[in-house]
């Protein structure tokens, strides 16, 4: 699956314009592993997250397994059960259904913006990163990437920071279903290049309105799919 620790180094290292601390990269490497397992469905809920055992197992010291489950615990992935100890989290439909609901109207809300707001060179790089997912070939990792940076440069251009900091934290907690959606169903990803095609095209003719109906179907379809592979996970 298409990972996210090395891409958060990346990140880091550019913000702060230094190294990240060992402890930090183990902590999101830790992280990355187990966020991966319980979206996979190799980790189920209820199963134990034991900082020793997982420390073991990753051969590293508690402190960046105790930062990496506190960061699941976050994006409410896991839980603290019997004993205070950690267990992985279940995830009801309800829940994941209210959660991409919301995540797809703020995401329709920031491509209406985009239609107006993104400058001539925006918009030709958002084609570009169109066309640059018709030909990235069959392998889902490398489409999720090209997915993750078509919907960046719509924030972007939105140019609303309120928007962006609202995608940003339901992202956190919605981009390792909408990811999964390339892996667990073979025909998403050509229909996801259809839709960006369809969104792009209204970006540059400037409708707003048809981009936001266009954004809330295309995130609608990712919903399905996480709603079909959380229901196959409970059975």
């Amino acid at each position: 699956m298409y990972t996210y620790a090395n891409k958060k180094i990346m990140m880091m290292e550019r913000l702060n314009n230094r190294q990240v601390p060992a402890h930090g990269r183990a902590a999101l490497t830790v992280f990355d592993a187990l966020l991966e397992a319980i979206v996979a469905g190799q980790l189920r809920p209820g199963d134990a997250l034991s900082e020793l055992s997982l420390a073991e197992q990753f051969g590293v010291s508690r402190t960046p397994v105790r930062e990496a489950l506190h960061r699941l615990e976050q994006i409410k992935l896991a839980e603290r059960g019997a004993r205070r100890a950690f267990v992985v989290r279940e995830i009801r439909s309800e829940e994941l259904e209210e959660l991409f609901e919301a995540v797809g109207e703020v995401e329709a809300a920031l491509a209406g913006l985009a239609a107006h707001r993104m400058s001539d060179q925006e918009r030709w790089m958002l084609q570009g990163i169109v066309q640059e997912g018709m030909i990235s070939g069959e392998d889902p990792g490398v489409y999720a990437q090209i997915n993750t940076r078509f919907h960046d440069a719509i924030k972007a251009g939105a140019r609303n920071a309120v928007l962006a900091a609202t995608s940003s934290e339901l992202n956190v907690r919605t981009l390792p279903w909408r990811l999964v959606n390339f892996y667990e169903d073979p025909e998403r990803i050509d229909a996801s290049r259809t839709e960006h095609q369809e969104i792009a095209k209204a970006i540059a003719a400037a409708d707003a309105d048809e981009t936001h109906r266009l954004m809330r179907s295309h995130m609608a379809s990712s919903r399905a799919v996480a709603a079909g592979l959380l229901a196959r996970r409970s059975r």
